[in-house]
């Protein structure tokens, strides 16, 4: 059975970029592949260097993570900082890896940008600890959004150049993972691009129906369509985005249909919006609460999986200091 394993950083709250995105994908793979999913903590430290309650963020994501749907029976969740081994890896491949090539990954330079002050060694290299992230469970397969296509490559160039140096076919090169025939690019209400707690852009998991409507209501549109089956202006495209993950295919069709015969009003379709989002958010939300109120179990699945992760990375490690030519210790 293939190995599949992917993570999010505990930076706050999950929203609906991040269950359209990844989660829900983490959810349809757990029943047909070996999966691994983990809380990336020490990822969050490339932005937020002092994050606050490291330990109740990790708590607050795993408890989505049940909520969502993902049984860590069948696939262990574990905190990434709980598992040593990566950062040895992460040493290996860094050893291997080039500065123009990272300086090359747009995620950095975006995030340079955002961070002038803060553009760290840790930043620099996030795709080579994405890759060990990857690579430690020799995994095959990533559930990964579209942002995350450019340091998908780079986890399977660290896996050629491994194999290329020392002449082996130890590491097999990931592929990306889609719930649908491509990556997921969930917007944001604001009408700039994905939707992202940066932006401040966002539908949480955790926002009652009453947020999420008025956040729906507030998204950016036009002055309306002046032509028949007239190409929809990104803002617009963006609200079919939501129609097109939360509503029925009906409900689509007929708001394209208004659409192309110049008669669509925005607040109806704001208001279908709103309603099919809450109905999904609604479920999920209460799931939440309840898995969050229970500490004790979450801190005993956070343990029962970084138990697997270790197993499985330590394994690796040994394998890569043979082959490098290291001791095993």
């Amino acid at each position: 059975m293939e190995k599949v394993v992917s993570g999010i950083r505990p930076t706050g709250n999950l929203h609906l970029g991040n269950y359209f995105g990844a989660v829900k994908s983490f959810v349809a793979m757990q029943d047909q592949y070996q999966c691994m999913f983990f809380i990336a903590d020490w990822h969050s430290l490339t932005t937020h260097p002092k994050p606050g309650d490291i330990q109740n963020s990790v708590r607050t994501i795993l408890a989505e993570y049940l909520a969502c749907g993902i049984d860590p029976v069948k696939a262990p969740i574990y905190v990434q900082s709980d598992v040593r081994e990566t950062l040895e890896l992460y040493l290996y491949l860094n050893m291997n890896c080039y500065l123009g090539e990272l300086e090359r990954v747009t995620t950095f330079k975006e995030k340079a940008r955002q961070q002038p002050d803060n553009v760290n060694a840790g930043l620099l290299t996030y795709p080579t600890l994405m890759a060990a992230d990857i690579l430690q469970h020799r995994a095959a397969k990533v559930p990964v959004g579209k942002d995350q296509e450019q340091n998908m490559e780079m986890a399977r160039r660290c896996a050629r150049r491994f194999n290329n140096i020392y002449g082996v076919e130890f590491f097999p090169e990931p592929q990306n993972f889609y719930f649908s025939d491509k990556a997921l690019k969930v917007p944001g209400l604001d009408g700039s691009g994905k939707m992202g707690k940066s932006t401040g852009n966002c539908i949480y998991l955790r926002d009652d129906d009453k947020t999420i409507t008025k956040k729906v209501m507030k998204a950016v549109t036009d002055s309306g369509p002046t032509e028949p089956n007239s190409e929809k202006p990104e803002v617009i495209e963006n609200l079919f985005t939501f129609l097109r993950i939360a509503s029925t295919p009906d409900t689509y069709q007929y708001f394209d249909e208004k659409w192309n015969d110049c008669s669509i009003r925005y607040g109806d379709l704001k208001k279908q919006i709103a309603q099919d989002l809450c109905a999904i958010v609604a479920p999920i939300r209460e799931r939440i609460e309840q898995f969050s109120a229970d500490t004790a179990t979450l801190d005993r699945i956070a343990r029962d999986g970084a138990e697997v992760a270790r197993q499985s990375a330590r394994a690796t490690i040994d394998e890569v200091r043979r082959i490098i030519g290291f001791r095993i210790i």
